[in-house]
């Protein structure tokens, strides 16, 4: 394939907008070499180990940890990938490893058959998290680690290593805590939660980790120049995504639904400024964000029928409809129009007057 067409240098916006980013296309076969090459050196004579999602609150978790006690090696993971680092820790983990695991939950079964025997391996596993568990999931865990989940809507996972460690932290991870909290929980009380989440997806997680260590959620100034300079693009492709926008009603709820790469939480915001009770948007490389507000506080019931999970007011799924690359053609002409089309099935699902749970 020519680089040229997958270079965000050389696309243009609007179309650049409607594509996932050139990693997308990079063969699954690949990424998984390169990520068994780089977990093994993480592991490599390393006593204690993090799991964590590489977000501003699962890297927030793992500053707290290296603060806590000194070093701390990191296997960044997404939440589709927790099976895939517990087989590394299984196989190139040192005896006796003290592991931690932050900001990721389960999805079923499948996500946890390595922890048994990363159990035999380590000498502790502690896990932290606070999105919405499955109790046989949280139960099937338990047997094998020192499980916290914290209240979704009160906490973030930082808060809850913060408090879980026991520690006495300088005041300023306090404060990375509750600035990280104001983010991950959509409060926006804090203008520098958007920075962090932002630097977070941005730079590289070993750098985050390492300018929070030392700076707390007060960025230095030529990493908030860094940002600024980011957010022009940034800007551009949630107004791209704003304009697509469209309005379902839905049961009770009226529902907003885009297509695009972008943001999610500030087109969620647009969306729910123009009236919607719940927000979606659909991603070109297949996911989708669910957001939701005080009317409607049940993102994780809807992302649970599409592959998904998450919390009451925030949660992400990717359906399992793309059987092959012309699947994912017609998904970037059509602006997602199944993946919304099955997505807006499950919110339809719902009893409008209870929750399941």
């Amino acid at each position: 394939m020519d680089d040229r067409l997958i270079d965000d240098g050389t696309i243009p916006l609007y179309r650049r907008s409607l594509l996932p980013g050139e990693g997308f296309f990079i063969p699954d076969s690949f990424n998984e070499t390169v990520a068994e090459r780089e977990a093994k050196e993480a592991l490599s004579g390393v006593e204690r180990v993090v799991v964590a999602d590489p977000d501003a609150d699962g890297l927030g978790c793992v500053a707290l940890i290296r603060v806590a006690f000194g070093t701390a090696g990191l296997l960044a993971t997404s939440p589709h990938e927790i099976d895939d680092a517990f087989e590394y820790v299984a196989e190139y983990g040192e005896p006796n490893v003290e592991l931690f695991v932050c900001d990721l939950c389960p999805d079923s079964e499948r996500d946890i058959e390595a922890l048994p025997a990363v159990a035999e391996l380590a000498d502790s596993i502690r896990w932290f998290d606070h999105h919405q568990w499955d109790d046989a999931l949280a139960a099937a865990v338990s047997e094998h680690a020192e499980l916290i989940v914290g209240d979704s809507d009160a906490v973030c996972t930082t808060d809850v290593t913060l408090e879980a460690l026991q520690h006495d932290f300088d005041e300023r991870y306090v404060d990375l805590a509750a600035v990280t909290r104001d983010h991950d929980l959509w409060l926006r009380e804090d203008p520098r939660s958007d920075d962090l989440a932002d630097y977070a997806y941005w730079t590289d997680p070993e750098e985050y980790i390492g300018t929070v260590v030392e700076h707390g959620a007060d960025l230095p100034e030529s990493v908030t120049s860094f940002i600024d300079e980011q957010r022009i693009e940034k800007e551009a492709l949630i107004e791209k995504a704003i304009d697509r926008a469209e309005y379902r009603e839905v049961g009770d709820w009226t529902v907003g639904v885009t297509y695009g790469r972008c943001s999610q939480n500030e087109v969620a915001e647009a969306m729910r400024q123009e009236g919607a009770d719940a927000s979606v948007i659909v991603k070109p490389a297949g996911s989708a964000s669910i957001r939701g507000t005080d009317r409607f506080e049940r993102c994780h019931e809807v992302a649970r029928q599409v592959n998904g999970g998450g919390h009451p007011k925030a949660a992400g799924c990717k359906p399992d409809i793309y059987d092959d690359m012309l699947d994912y053609a017609h998904h970037w002409t059509t602006h997602g129009a199944i993946t919304k089309r099955t997505i807006l099935d499950a919110f339809s699902t719902l009893d409008s007057a209870e929750s399941t749970e």
